[in-house]
């Protein structure tokens, strides 16, 4: 709170509110201070401005960010090296923690492919079940020719999506279900539901989930502390009471 009061007026800490930008002012000076420090290799560094330049000349695009932006070359590199910065100190910082994040999500990070075909009326949903079932038609024809829903679009095929994405009761019939498995119709709010389960890809505790869960870890960090010191400013803002 300290350095944002001492760094903006009242009137410009006014302004950034007014504009709705506060907060994200807040959000990237926090993460700033956690990552300025992350030690980066003179590789890693070369690497990000190739990557960048992508065989344009240094100068020119130096020159177009500073006439687009205002931006230093000094800025430009913090830019650029920020996302390295911020993967480092959140596998550094919550990396041990990541696996436990995982077992709590991991419901929501299953990933399912399904079949579902939707209408109003009980009958169409069992004469669709049975032509399916006994092969006169195919799924992707029969939802392309007659599911009300906007899988209709992509001939009933849903996904793959997160499991809990789909509605809970769809969902835990298609949790319990083998794959290839035409499930009768049921109901659910004001549709008949004609469902199969095309593929379950249950989610996989290996490096690269370990980093997604350590910057999700890092990024709820960042919100915390964004929202902390948002209320200190604010409180800090109040006028004392009568």
């Amino acid at each position: 709170m300290d350095e944002i009061t001492t760094l903006f007026s009242d009137q410009a800490l006014a302004l950034l509110r007014r504009h709705n930008q506060l907060r994200p002012l807040i959000q990237q000076m926090v993460t700033a201070e956690a990552v300025q420090n992350a030690p980066l290799s003179s590789d890693e560094c070369q690497a990000v401005w190739e990557q960048f330049l992508a065989g344009r000349d240094r100068h020119e695009v130096l020159a177009s960010v500073f006439e687009q932006h205002g931006a230093s070359e000094a800025d430009l590199e913090w830019q650029l090296l920020l996302p390295l910065r911020v993967k480092q100190v959140a596998i550094e910082q919550f990396g041990p923690k990541a696996e436990a994040r995982f077992l709590e999500r991991k419901d929501q990070l299953d990933l399912v492919t399904y079949s579902l075909l939707r209408v109003k009326d009980l009958h169409l949903a069992r004469e669709l079940f049975l032509r399916i079932e006994g092969g006169e038609a195919s799924f992707a024809e029969l939802a392309a020719e007659f599911s009300e829903g906007p899988e209709r679009n992509s001939q009933g095929v849903v996904g793959p999506v997160p499991l809990t994405k789909a509605h809970p009761q769809l969902a835990e019939r298609l949790r319990t279900s083998r794959d290839q498995e035409l499930l009768a119709p049921f109901p659910l709010v004001d549709w008949w539901l004609v469902a199969r389960r095309e593929s379950l890809q249950p989610a996989v505790f290996d490096a690269a989930m370990a980093e997604r869960m350590a910057m999700e870890l890092f990024e709820g960090w960042v919100q915390e502390e964004t929202q902390r010191k948002l209320m200190a400013i604010s409180g800090a803002a109040l006028p004392p009471a009568a």
